[in-house]
């Protein structure tokens, strides 16, 4: 059968990654597609304020073009990608000021972008202006979470993923993972649980969907 014939679209990853290791280059397109958007929120995620993130996006399906040959399991290529692009995120970490803010909660993402939020708080005007500040409060405490810590919660809070995916992702153990997790959420919920008890009693509604969202 010619390659062109081939429903590469149809293909689970696994089919497409086999292909891509036969010199399929269709199949590499077709896995660069389906993924594209959920890297570039990955990065946008850890570190908003970059302004080249779609050239590092890039960069990593640059990596995965010249690597993809040596994945030995074509079943984990979700967590092998998301390996590189946490590595290119450490690499270019290392390159630049230390100071970065991350995660923008106050941003509505596309849908498209498979970028999960905080739920929307506002309700009214009053909430508007709530929603606003505890969005500064969040981005300042995220901003002071180690590395470390801050890619866990993305990967958890924001990508969805699970404990034993996030091992996998990171090459480390899965107790290793639920401490980072359980102490990012415990530096969060110092750092905000003051803020939040000191709102007004007639927002408790948004209060109590803002402890949720934090496991508080």
């Amino acid at each position: 059968m010619a390659s062109e014939k081939i429903a590469y679209h149809d293909m689970p990853d696994p089919e497409l990654v086999v292909q891509c290791q036969l010199g399929e280059r269709q199949a590499l397109e077709v896995l660069v597609k389906r993924y594209q958007k959920t890297v570039f929120a990955m990065l946008y995620q850890l570190a908003p304020d970059w302004h080249d993130i779609a050239d590092l996006a890039q960069e990593v399906f640059i990596r995965v073009y010249r690597h993809i040959a040596s994945l030995r399991n074509p079943k984990t290529f979700r967590a092998w990608l998301n390996q590189i692009t946490i590595n290119l995120f450490y690499d270019e970490l290392r390159k630049r000021p230390r100071k970065i803010s991350t995660i923008s909660l106050d941003r509505t993402g596309d849908d498209d972008e498979q970028i999960r939020e905080f739920p929307d708080l506002s309700q009214g005007p009053d909430e508007i202006v709530l929603n606003q500040e505890l969005a500064v409060f969040i981005r300042q405490a995220m901003n002071e979470l180690p590395e470390q810590f801050r890619t866990v919660i993305v990967l958890r809070e924001l990508q969805g993923l699970s404990y034993e995916e996030i091992a996998e992702s990171l090459g480390c153990e899965l107790g290793t993972v639920k401490s980072r997790i359980a102490r990012a959420r415990a530096r969060l919920q110092v750092m905000l649980k003051n803020y939040v008890e000191k709102l007004p009693k007639n927002q408790n509604k948004v209060v109590g969907n803002f402890k949720s969202a934090l496991s508080i």
